[in-house]
């Protein structure tokens, strides 16, 4: 496992009326101002400003999330457009890939890979994926669902065992009586569906056929790909960069985010990989065109090509690998074998072999340096 640690964000709101009652908004939520506290935890309080928990609009689970997710072999999946963005989680050898056209109306999945709980979540408003190991708390596992409060414009999940809060920027329980625990996250990436469908012949895909009807495939934030002001952020985005810049970032020792316009600067027939150490740990970084984005136009398939950036761990058998870009493919020096973007070796002497995902945020800027102000910006040479 990747030393840098890593916090993300996500966050969404909008009136998406539930297909089952939501709970009463009024019954069983965590008083902010007073939230109790587990039984000998020396925190005495709410981690965060009560204050800047927000209201979305939408009751608890008013935006309903998927608890009985069912899945398709990726060779029966029609309607996805090759470019189409998907949320990518593997554990355990099982990947599984999670359209963001269907995400983008749930936000959150709670799911398993060969029985380990695992809760996969997509926020709209940060374009951000991120996943966490769900925990046994007193002999149950959480499950979670959509609390209608923001913080930060970030999502807040809250746990239906104890009605804790958990804000995904931080993985961390800030309200209820679970105050102070922290979420173990697991490696995520935005990918496109052929990319990944390429890497991951006998995954699965998470079905349309979510018991909800939705228009899936619509995006109902047009045009917020190029928003100079995001939806409810509090306070002024970090003018370093457009607030809406697609970033992959890394936070640890050392906090780092490579905007997806240096990478794409870099790069020569449409990729592009980086070699750098971060907070003492070595990644590589690859870019590549071919990923729309799902925050453009009205139907995602037709908005613009924003590309995808993954990040890996270099090394095979405990060899490091340098990775180089010759011909419009990524090569290691080592021995020459070409790789894709989703980490997988399709050709030389390391062909079949794959790296390891690396712990990063892929987000909109304006949520990575919301949390990490102190973050660096990777500048191309």
């Amino acid at each position: 496992m990747v030393a840098v640690s890593i916090r993300v964000l996500l966050v969404s709101v909008f009136l998406a009326g539930a297909c089952r009652p939501a709970p009463d908004e009024g019954s069983g939520e965590p008083d902010a101002a007073a939230p109790a506290t587990p039984s000998g935890s020396p925190i005495e309080g709410p981690l965060i400003d009560p204050a800047e928990i927000v209201s979305g609009g939408v009751p608890p689970d008013g935006i309903p999330p998927i608890d009985d997710p069912t899945f398709v072999q990726p060779d029966a999946v029609r309607f996805l457009d090759p470019k189409e963005p998907v949320v990518a989680v593997e554990v355990k050898g099982v990947a599984k890939a999670y359209p963001v056209r269907i995400l983008m109306w749930h936000e959150i999945v709670n799911d398993e890979f060969d029985g380990v709980p695992v809760v996969v979540t997509y926020c709209p408003l940060c374009n951000t994926g991120i996943s966490f190991r769900r925990p046994t708390v007193d002999g149950e596992i959480l499950d979670f669902g959509t609390s209608g409060k923001l913080y930060r414009s970030n999502l807040v999940m809250y746990d239906r065992q104890t009605t804790s809060y958990w804000p995904q920027a931080l993985g961390l329980a800030v309200v209820g009586p679970l105050l102070g625990m922290e979420l173990e996250p697991v490696a995520t990436r935005l990918l496109s569906w052929a990319d990944w469908r390429s890497a991951h012949p006998d995954g699965l895909v998470l079905s349309q056929r979510t018991g909800y009807v939705r228009r899936y495939g619509s995006n109902p934030y047009v045009d917020y790909e190029d928003q100079e002001r995001p939806l409810l952020f509090t306070g002024e985005p970090d003018p370093r960069l457009r607030a809406t810049e697609h970033v992959l970032g890394f936070a640890g020792s050392e906090t780092v985010a490579f905007p997806y316009s240096e990478l794409e600067r870099l790069a020569e027939g449409g990729v592009a990989a980086v070699n750098r150490p971060v907070g003492g740990e070595r990644i590589a970084v690859f870019w590549k065109a071919g990923t729309v984005s799902a925050l453009d136009a009205a139907m995602i398939p037709l908005s613009a090509d924003v590309g995808a950036a993954a990040a890996y761990l270099p090394r095979i058998d405990g060899r490091q690998l340098i990775f180089i870009v010759d011909g419009g493919r990524i090569l290691d020096e080592q021995t020459g074998s070409e790789w894709t973007i989703a980490g997988e070796a399709i050709a030389g002497p390391l062909e079949g072999r794959r790296l390891e995902v690396a712990l990063a945020l892929d987000g909109f800027w304006f949520t990575w340096a919301a949390f990490h102000p102190e973050t660096e910006i990777y500048r191309a040479p």
